[in-house]
């Protein structure tokens, strides 16, 4: 199979990378075959057929309700958090030029959660404040490491350490917040903490999915600049990119992205920080971004993971974030073999 493809059109050529687009057509219909499947399972016996006849509006009686209203949702914000997750964590290991450089190692996760407890101290209940919360604890971490990092220019090294030094005090100032304040606060912060999707509802998913999908339209141009930066500040330069300005804008868009699925689901670990990793190994693209099919690669790593949670332990439903913490953590413990072997 050639590697590379060369669409003509009269005068105009251009050349199309065949194994990343055969990569992504597998992740998707395996993300589509693995939601068909997660519908099915429960203790209310539901097959494929009873699902497609559900979804082409034959099925009107108790089926409907638990396939379109109890499991459909939850689905459905696995695979578009996961995907969230996986460009996020592409877009910082991008820009970090570090593979430890995910949101959830370098503190934006953390600084996300951070806002959403201080939003329940002051009493706020709805989603829109909650996740306003997120989004200005996550803008603001984003800014803090971003001013203690600069050093004539973002320095992906020093970005990463200051990162994990300001994640560690934020966990820190949640477990101080939890244990100060009331317990029904308490406890939903704790909720919120483990990493969840069982609160995910169409009401919730509509407002994630708006905000998602206008960071979404910001993809392309992102993906263009971060093959740009990956040829080196200068050679960027060279080629009319902002640079330091284009850093600034990315590390904004990936925190949007990861401060919206903290807001909604609270701080999934690992997913961020595999996807990409994952998404490289299978399109053979070494060290080079690939946005789309590290969406792909998270709506899998966080579906399957959500699978386990649920199904996994007999009359036992775990927080998804627990099994990414247990599967990511064996991850990272291979990945840094692999890094130490290559120093």
């Amino acid at each position: 199979m050639s590697r590379t493809v060369v669409l003509r059109a009269g005068p105009l050529s251009t050349r199309f990378p065949l194994r990343p687009a055969v990569v992504r057509l597998v992740l998707l219909v395996t993300v589509v075959a693995l939601a068909a499947y997660a519908l099915t399972l429960g203790r209310a016996a539901i097959t494929v057929p009873d699902v497609l006849a559900v979804l082409s509006g034959e099925e009107t009686g108790t089926t409907r309700t638990v396939v379109l209203q109890w499991r459909l949702p939850r689905i459905v914000a696995a695979a578009l958090f996961g995907a969230a997750l996986g460009v996020s964590g592409a877009v910082f290991q991008s820009l970090t030029r570090n593979p430890l450089g995910s949101p959830d190692i370098i503190g934006f996760n953390s600084g996300a959660f951070t806002g959403v407890v201080a939003a329940l101290l002051l009493g706020a209940t709805g989603y829109a404040a909650l996740t306003a919360g997120a989004l200005l604890g996550g803008i603001a971490t984003a800014a803090l490491v971003y001013a203690l990092a600069w050093r004539r220019g973002l320095n992906g090294f020093r970005f990463v350490i200051v990162g994990i030094a300001a994640g560690a005090f934020l966990a820190s100032l949640n477990t101080w917040f939890s244990v100060r304040a009331d317990v029904d606060i308490a406890l939903r912060a704790a909720v919120w903490g483990a990493g969840t999707l069982a609160l995910a509802d169409w009401t919730t998913l509509a407002v994630t999915a708006g905000l998602l999908a206008a960071v979404a339209i910001a993809l392309p141009l992102a993906q263009r600049r971060l093959t740009h930066l990956e040829l080196g500040d200068a050679t960027a330069a060279s080629l009319g990119v902002p640079v330091e300005r284009t850093k600034a804008l990315l590390v904004l868009l990936g925190v949007l992205t990861t401060a919206v699925v903290t807001a909604s689901a609270g701080p999934i670990a690992f997913v961020a920080l595999a996807a990409p990793h994952i998404a490289r190994r299978l399109t053979g693209r070494g060290e080079s971004a690939d946005l789309a099919s590290a969406a792909l690669v998270g709506s899998l790593l966080l579906l399957g993971s959500d699978m386990l949670a649920q199904h996994a332990l007999d009359g036992v439903v775990l927080p998804v974030g627990a099994v990414t913490v247990s599967i990511g953590g064996a991850y990272l413990v291979w990945l840094l073999v692999v890094e130490s072997r290559r120093a």
